[in-house]
C-alpha cells in the first residue's frame, strides 16, 4: 500500500520511540496510581474478566521504513498485576513482505483478546494459508483459545473464509467469517466449551445484500465491563439491524430461536420518522431505549415499552440549526439506460414548489460504490425520515442559499461473477450521472445547465473523472482526491489487482490521463499533510499542473497542517467560502454553455 508517514531515519525511530512510550498503572477509585511493569511500546492492555491478569501487547526494534506500525514486531504476553510475565502468546516479526488482496494477513498469532464470557481465557486466529487469500486453502483461519495457565491451546472452529469476530455469550458463541472476492459472510454458531459440539451455520449471505440482512446480536455489558450476547430467559438472541427496504431504513428488534432459526419480530420503526433502538432494559426484549427523529426534529430518547406500548421522553434536544428546519428531504429513484433503478436523497430550499418555481441550480455530492450484484446495487440506503444534520464538510450548505441538493447519490460500479466493477468504471459512473440528472429535471427542481458535481477523497477521484467524461456538469469541487491511478498501483477501493494486472484499468480510471478532456472549472482543495492512504498531497500538485499547462480553469487551495479530514475552524470557514463563490460563479450565476460536446470520451 501507499502509506504516508512511515519512519526514514534513526531520528524518525527515536521520535517514534519517545512519543509511543507509555506506562500501564493501576488507579483506584480514590485516585491512587500504581505503576504496573515498566514502561513501554504498548499498543493495547486489558484485564481478564476475573481481573487477576493483564494481556498486554507491545511493539519492539527492529522497526521498519516500508511498513506502518501494525506490521511492526509485536509481542503479545498475560502478565500478574505486579508486571511480571507468566506467559509469551505471540512474539510476532517484522512483516515487510505479506501479500496483497483485501483478506490478505499477517502469518503468527492475531487478534488476541480475553475471551468476554470465561474469568482467564486468551483467544486467537491464526492463518492456515500463508495469510494469502489466492492460496487455495480448505482452511483460512483456525481460532484457538488457552485457560489459565494459558500453555494448552484448544482448536475452538476450522474457518473457511477469513475471520471477522466473535461474539462470546456463556454456553454459545457465534464466529462469523467472511471473504471479500464475492462479498459472502458467514456466521457460525459454536458451544466453546463443549468439543463434540458440531458448529453449526446460522447465516451463509452476501454481505452487500441488504435487504436480507438479520441485523446484530445485541451485547451487554458484564460487571467486569466486557459485552456477552444477550440471551433470554428462553435461551434466545435479540437481533438490532437498520431494516433496509425500498421505502428507505426502517430499523427493527427480533427475537431468534436458535434452535429453529427462525426470528419473531418485537418492534420496527415505521411511519413519517425514523426510530431505532439504543440500549435494550429488559433482558428479554420487552423494554428499550428507542431514539426518534425526524428530517426537522433531532433525535430524542424514549423509554419505551413495546408490550403494552407506554413510553416516557427521557431528552428535550433542541435543533441546532433552525434554518435547516424547513428544507425538504425526499427520496427519488431513476433508473440508468440499462434499467438498473437508483435512488438518493434530494433536498431543496425553504418554500420551493417543484415545477411552478423557476428549476433550481443543483449540487450533486458523490462517493460510488462497487458491487458484486446488480440487486444489492439497487437497494436503497439511508431513511428520508433521518434527521438533516448539519455539517460544515458536507454539502448542505448550498441548501441554504438556494441550491437543490442530492447527497451521496447511489452511483452503482457494478461487476457480476468474473467481471469486476471497475472493467466498466467510467461508462457506468457517466451513466449513473445522466440517469440521475434526467430524474432531478424531471422533478422539476433542477436546471439541466446549471448542475454542479462534488466530493472529498474518492469522491473528488469522481469528480474529476466525470468532468473528463461527460459534459453533465457546469463546474466541479475536488477535495483532498487521487488522480493518478499509477501512484496507487497495489490497489485501491475496492480494487484488488495491482497496475500490473490490471494497467488498462488503471489508465482508464485516472482523470489526470484525460486532464485535456477537462474544460469545467474545477476547485481543487487538498491537505497539505494528507496521511490518507494514496491520497498524497501530490496528487493535486500534479493534476493542478497538468490542466495549468493545458490552459483548464483551475483553482488550488493548499491547507497547511491538515490532514485527510479538515479540523482546524478557520479551515472550516475559509473552505466554505471557496465552495460558496465558486458556485456561485460558475453554476448559480453561470453564462450560457458554449457548443455541446460529446457526453462521454471514446
Amino acid at each position: 500500500p501507499t502509506n504516508p508517514e512511515l519512519l526514514s531515519s534513526p531520528a524518525d525511530e527515536r521520535m517514534f520511540e519517545y512519543y509511543m512510550t507509555s506506562q500501564i498503572a493501576l488507579v483506584t477509585v480514590d485516585g491512587k496510581v500504581s505503576p504496573i511493569g515498566a514502561p513501554g511500546l504498548y499498543l493495547y492492555s486489558a484485564p481478564s474478566p476475573d481481573g487477576k491478569w493483564l494481556l498486554v501487547e507491545a511493539v519492539h526494534r527492529p522497526f521498519s521504513y516500508r511498513v506502518t506500525l501494525q506490521r511492526f514486531p509485536t509481542r503479545t504476553e498475560v502478565w500478574r498485576l505486579d508486571g511480571k510475565s507468566i506467559a509469551r502468546l505471540a512474539d510476532l516479526p517484522l512483516a515487510e513482505e505479506v501479500p496483497t488482496g483485501r483478506d490478505a494477513v499477517r502469518t503468527g498469532r492475531r487478534d488476541i483478546r480475553w475471551r468476554a464470557d470465561a474469568p482467564a481465557t486468551a483467544c486467537w486466529v491464526e492463518a492456515q494459508d500463508g495469510g494469502d487469500p489466492r492460496t487455495k486453502a480448505a482452511v483460512r483461519d483456525r481460532v484457538e483459545c488457552a485457560a489459565e495457565p494459558f500453555n494448552r491451546p484448544v482448536r475452538l472452529i476450522d474457518l473457511a473464509d477469513r475471520f471477522e469476530r466473535i461474539e462470546w455469550g456463556g454456553k454459545l458463541a457465534l464466529v462469523t467469517d467472511e471473504r471479500w472476492k464475492n462479498r459472502h459472510t458467514r456466521t457460525t454458531i459454536i458451544a466453546p466449551d463443549d468439543p463434540a459440539a458440531k458448529p453449526r451455520v446460522l447465516w451463509d449471505r452476501s454481505s452487500e445484500d441488504r435487504y436480507s440482512d438479520p441485523g446484530r446480536p445485541v451485547m451487554r455489558t458484564t460487571s467486569s465491563g466486557h459485552r456477552v450476547l444477550q440471551v433470554t430467559g428462553k435461551g434466545e438472541l435479540l437481533l438490532a439491524g437498520d431494516g433496509a427496504s425500498a421505502q428507505g431504513d426502517q430499523p427493527f428488534l427480533d427475537r431468534l430461536d436458535l434452535a429453529t432459526g427462525k426470528a419473531e419480530r418485537i418492534w420496527r420503526s415505521d411511519g413519517a420518522r425514523f426510530s431505532r433502538v439504543v440500549a435494550v432494559v429488559d433482558p428479554d426484549g420487552g423494554d428499550a431505549i428507542v431514539s426518534r427523529e425526524t428530517p426537522t426534529s433531532p433525535p430524542q430518547l424514549y423509554r419505551v415499552s413495546f408490550a403494552d406500548k407506554s413510553e416516557r421522553q427521557l431528552t428535550h434536544v433542541a435543533h441546532p440549526l433552525p434554518d435547516l428546519a424547513r428544507v425538504k428531504k425526499q427520496l427519488i429513484k431513476w433508473k440508468r439506460k440499462d434499467g438498473l433503478e437508483l435512488s438518493g436523497m434530494l433536498y431543496t430550499p425553504a418554500g420551493f414548489r417543484p415545477k411552478q418555481d423557476r428549476p433550481l441550480p443543483v449540487l450533486v455530492w458523490v462517493y460510488p460504490q462497487e458491487f458484486k450484484t446488480a440487486s444489492a446495487a439497487s437497494a436503497v440506503r439511508g431513511s428520508p425520515y433521518q434527521f438533516i444534520v448539519p455539517q460544515w464538510s458536507g454539502p448542505l450548505f448550498a441548501v441554504l442559499l438556494g441550491y437543490a441538493v442530492v447527497d451521496n447519490p447511489k452511483f452503482a460500479i457494478i461487476g457480476e461473477g468474473k467481471t469486476e466493477p471497475n472493467d466498466s468504471y467510467v461508462e457506468q459512473l457517466t451513466d449513473d450521472a445522466a440517469s440521475m440528472i434526467d430524474a432531478v429535471v424531471a422533478l422539476g427542481v433542477g436546471d439541466r445547465d446549471r448542475f454542479a458535481v462534488g466530493g472529498h477523497s474518492y469522491g473528488a477521484f469522481t469528480t474529476a473523472n466525470l468532468l473528463a467524461h461527460s459534459d453533465l456538469f457546469r463546474a466541479g469541487i475536488a477535495r483532498s482526491g487521487a488522480y493518478n491511478r499509477t501512484l496507487t498501483p497495489f490497489g485501491f477501493q475496492a480494487e484488488e489487482r495491482t497496475f500490473w494486472e490490471a494497467s488498462a484499468i488503471y489508465d482508464r480510471m485516472s482523470p489526470f490521463r484525460y486532464a485535456d478532456q477537462i474544460h469545467e472549472p474545477l476547485l481543487m482543495i487538498h491537505g497539505a499533510a494528507d496521511n490518507n492512504d494514496g491520497t498524497f498531497p501530490i496528487q493535486s500538485d500534479r493534476l493542478f499542473a497538468a490542466l495549468q499547462g493545458l490552459g483548464g480553469h483551475v483553482r488550488y487551495v493548499s491547507l497547511p497542517a491538515e490532514a485527510h479530514g479538515y479540523r482546524a475552524r478557520e479551515t472550516a470557514l475559509h473552505v466554505l467560502w471557496e465552495e460558496v463563490r465558486w458556485l456561485d460563479t460558475y453554476v448559480k450565476n453561470a453564462k450560457p454553455r458554449p457548443p455541446a460536446r460529446l457526453t462521454a470520451s471514446p
